[in-house]
């Protein structure tokens, strides 16, 4: 006789109903905080923070479709029948006093707030981002992560990767020779043969890895006294993306911090992001000690080499033409050369900044955008590793007059 109910199922061979709705979740989390990624980094100091350090991140709740009635109030629609959809209308007069809109009647967005920790929140920044232009080199090799695969089963596991084909063979093979020793025949429904631990098997996951190029990258900044706090926070910010990158991404990638002044010298992490220096503005002092470094250590035969300044482009007039003569050589030995020129919202444009002596530069490997706040940041940072380099750069030579400099975006 065939029953409605079945036998008690052990809690560990139970399916797991809710696991799909779990992976919905996080996966909603994972892109709400990716799609946030830029206010994050505007409003949450994160340099110099411990990677296990806990950060709160708002969400706004996942809405539910749901039918909403109207009023189904009469009245009468003005207009000539000329609107277009997101034209504004009845806007006051100029001077009029802005009267606001005053209490409203409307429930508010429910937020919940989630914790990531600074780890997680830079594996979820740089998904979507890798050196640009690597190109394979001789004799050492940089291990890059990739995605996971399957690679064969195992006999435990977590149940979001059970092998359902596997452990169902597994189960029948056992019910075979049960039946052939015991003379049972369990094609019966009263005599059920159901799952044993032994029967299921689960995928391996194991990481991929591929082999690229040796590549070192060096971070050069201006400490200079025209740099102020703001500015130095901006560059720094911009580097701290940088470096977590390097570190997230690539395994083996080699840093090299360099500040100058006047004069440029190779300095540690710790240096590079705490150290407060003073003193006048020689660019090419900078870029002179990283091709120093570089030739002495960094061939670009066996090495991919990237180059990143930041500065306010506030030099000594005496020193831009050996500026531009020293960008042009680091150009020539460069995958990728960036310069960032730091104004913060209020700083005045002027004709000797650097951004425009640097217009003289012809290399298509030569990079140029303007960061002037926090908001700037991830887009800048962007500009220069997206995977796809198709799109247009932030700024330009010729778009960075007085009236025309515009920030990345």
């Amino acid at each position: 006789m065939s029953t409605i109910f079945r036998d008690y199922t052990p809690t560990s061979q139970r399916s797991d109903r809710s696991a799909r709705d779990r992976m919905r979740h996080r996966q909603k989390i994972k892109d709400s905080i990716r799609d946030n990624i830029a206010d994050i980094l505007s409003e949450e100091s994160i340099i110099g923070r411990d990677k296990d350090k806990i950060i709160k991140i708002p969400i706004r709740s996942i809405k539910e479709y749901r039918f909403i009635y109207g009023e189904n109030a009469p009245g009468v629609a003005q207009g000539n029948g000329e609107q277009q959809p997101g034209d504004v209308v009845g806007q006051s007069q100029p001077g009029a006093p802005d009267v606001g809109r005053g209490g409203g009647d409307q429930p508010g967005v429910d937020a919940i707030e989630t914790d990531v920790t600074l780890e997680e929140l830079i594996r979820l920044m740089f998904d979507d981002l890798e050196l640009p232009e690597l190109e394979k080199k001789a004799l050492r090799q940089v291990m890059s992560d990739e995605a996971r695969k399957r690679k064969g089963l195992r006999i435990a596991g977590i149940r979001p990767r059970l092998n359902k084909k596997a452990s169902a063979k597994n189960r029948i093979r056992r019910r075979l020779a049960v039946q052939g020793s015991r003379g049972i025949n369990f094609n019966d429904e009263e005599k059920r043969f159901p799952y044993h631990k032994d029967d299921l098997r689960y995928f391996h996951i194991v990481p991929t890895t591929k082999e690229v190029s040796n590549a070192v990258i060096f971070c050069i900044m201006d400490t200079s006294g025209s740099m102020g706090t703001v500015k130095k926070y901006l560059a720094r910010s911009f580097y701290f993306l940088l470096y977590q990158f390097v570190r997230q991404k690539y395994q083996n990638v080699e840093v090299v911090f360099i500040a100058h002044h006047t004069e440029a010298k190779e300095v540690t992490e710790t240096e590079f992001f705490h150290k407060v220096e003073s003193g006048g503005t020689y660019i090419s002092s900078g870029y002179r000690k990283a091709l120093d470094i570089i030739e002495d250590r960094y061939h670009p035969s066996l090495w991919n080499v990237y180059a990143f300044h930041c500065s306010d482009g506030d030099n000594f007039y005496s020193d831009n033409d050996r500026a531009v003569k020293a960008a042009t050589e680091l150009c020539d030995v460069c995958n990728i050369f960036g310069y960032g020129e730091i104004k913060p919202s209020g700083s005045a444009y002027y004709s000797g900044s650097m951004i425009d002596v640097f217009g003289k530069i012809d290399r298509e490997n030569f990079q140029m955008l303007v960061i002037e706040k926090k908001e700037d940041l991830w887009p800048a940072f962007k500009s220069f590793l997206l995977k796809d380099k198709n799109s247009p750069l932030n700024a330009t030579p010729s778009d960075t007059t007085a009236e025309g400099a515009q920030s990345a975006t």
